[in-house]
């Protein structure tokens, strides 16, 4: 398990219960002040990423559209009322602190199209990179039933997935996963360690949500799987504490689902078992820089083969035609063939237009 104290990214998930009073469909602002602690803290010592919810229980309570089910353009609506004050809210909790809030709005598509899913994953490097605080919520303004997570349980794990998180906390009205619902079940125990999500495990999730927000154990489940396959370690605590990440570092009742392998090491299997739409041949040159743990730029390229698209997977091959591995591309066939050989510097006017530095960054390569 990676504890949080030893976390250098993490992804928080705050569901709309804790941050908006459900009967006035107000802020609740003393909450919010101290989660903004509670990060400006953890930044010390590493990035943090929100994952929020809100925007619609913001904008509905502005809009006068009540508690009640929302028909989709009316939900779109409310979000778009909502995602200012969401993201005015979080700048003014956070500015004291002396950190800067960035806001992120992303749908489904963007995590299964490979080339979105760079580009978002790209955003978000750079942002923490800078210092910056992402708050990301799903686009409900323009997000369909068929493009939409849904929850933002498995959105925060996608993200955190993406970004190559540590630890995933997601904030909850429960302390962690019970044998069965505390609220029904008096003998319902909680587990302190999941070490693997079996068919038993599964078993005893819900569905019941918690008014504003739509996730039950069901759905962290769902998000456990796709952090802790990515070597993120995931905890479910309850979050309507003032401090409820320091509270959860202090000892806090939790559930920590583990990852057997880290972040990396994850991540490198899944693009190793991708399959491959083509290949590019290196020179000695960038066979020798590949092995010293570079990226793969433009320059190194001495032949192409093969179509692909930006963000697919090519097989990355030596001047002898021996597979060193593979890796996700930054460019297309057709602009790698244009830009083989040649300098980054030089891409610009070899296309038309500025593009990345390199064709393969090492961290999108499996040797």
């Amino acid at each position: 398990m990676a504890p949080l104290t030893n976390a250098r990214r993490i992804v928080v998930k705050i569901g709309s219960a804790l941050l908006v009073d459900r009967t006035t469909g107000r802020l609740k602002s003393d909450w919010l002040k101290g989660l903004a602690e509670d990060v400006a803290w953890l930044k010390q010592r590493a990035d943090v990423i929100l994952v929020s919810s809100g925007s619609i229980a913001l904008g509905r309570g502005a809009l006068g559209l009540g508690t009640a089910e929302l028909p989709l353009e009316q939900s779109q609506a409310a979000a778009a009322v909502g995602q200012i004050r969401l993201a005015r809210a979080y700048e003014e909790a956070l500015a004291p602190h002396g950190l800067v809030t960035a806001q992120v709005l992303v749908t489904l598509e963007d995590s299964t199209d490979r080339r979105r899913y760079l580009n978002s994953r790209a955003t978000l490097e750079t942002l923490v990179s800078l210092g910056a605080v992402p708050i990301v919520n799903e686009n409900d303004t323009v997000a369909t039933d068929e493009i939409r997570y849904g929850d933002n349980d498995r959105m925060a794990a996608q993200v955190a997935a993406t970004v190559g998180a540590d630890v995933l906390v997601l904030l909850s009205d429960v302390d962690g996963f019970y044998t069965a619902n505390p609220a029904q079940d008096p003998q319902a125990c909680r587990y302190d360690v999941i070490d693997a999500i079996t068919p038993e495990i599964e078993a005893m999730a819900g569905d019941a949500g918690s008014g504003l927000s739509k996730g039950g154990m069901k759905t962290k489940l769902m998000a456990a799987k796709v952090a802790t396959a990515a070597g993120c370690a995931m905890a479910i605590t309850h979050g309507d504490t003032l401090r409820p990440l320091k509270a959860l570092e202090d000892g806090a009742n939790a559930t920590w689902f583990t990852a057997h392998i880290d972040p990396q090491q994850a991540r490198k299997r899944w693009i190793a078992a991708m399959k491959a739409r083509g290949e590019v041949t290196l020179d000695a040159g960038a066979v020798r820089a590949l092995h010293q743990g570079r990226s793969l730029l433009p320059a190194g390229i001495a032949g192409v083969s093969g179509t692909f698209g930006r963000g697919d997977p090519v097989a990355i091959l030596d001047t002898e035609g021996h597979k060193l591995g593979q890796g996700l591309t930054r460019y297309t066939a057709a602009e790698t063939r244009t830009i083989q050989g040649h300098r980054s510097a030089e891409i610009e006017a070899l296309l038309g237009y500025p593009g990345r530095a390199v064709l393969i960054h090492r961290d999108d390569m499996a040797l």
